[in-house]
């Protein structure tokens, strides 16, 4: 199917897939139980694993490209998903 020569990439993608396999179950679980009230149980549970699953391959990503960048871009990619996180915050 795929060739991964990367173990970084691969769990990068791995966490996608299993993202998708959380946010697909809890649709059909929404389906289900056919009830607002639960449905907005469910969907809140999600607010939770999103920002989980993009901190992680996040992660993944910086330490596939810890000996690549110098430590200021480091720093400017930690910013930056600090802003995502407040602007996300800041939205509620």
């Amino acid at each position: 199917m795929f060739l991964v020569k990367d173990k970084i990439v691969f769990g990068m993608a791995m966490m996608r897939c299993l993202s998708s396999l959380i946010e697909l179950t809890a649709a059909l679980l929404m389906l289900k139980f056919d009830s607002v009230g639960k449905a907005l149980k469910i969907n809140a549970a999600l607010a939770f694993v999103g920002p989980t699953i993009m901190l992680t391959v996040t992660t993944l990503g910086l330490i596939g490209l810890s000996g690549k960048l110098p430590l200021h871009r480091f720093i400017l990619i930690f910013c930056g998903v600090i802003l995502i996180f407040a602007g996300i915050g800041k939205a509620r």
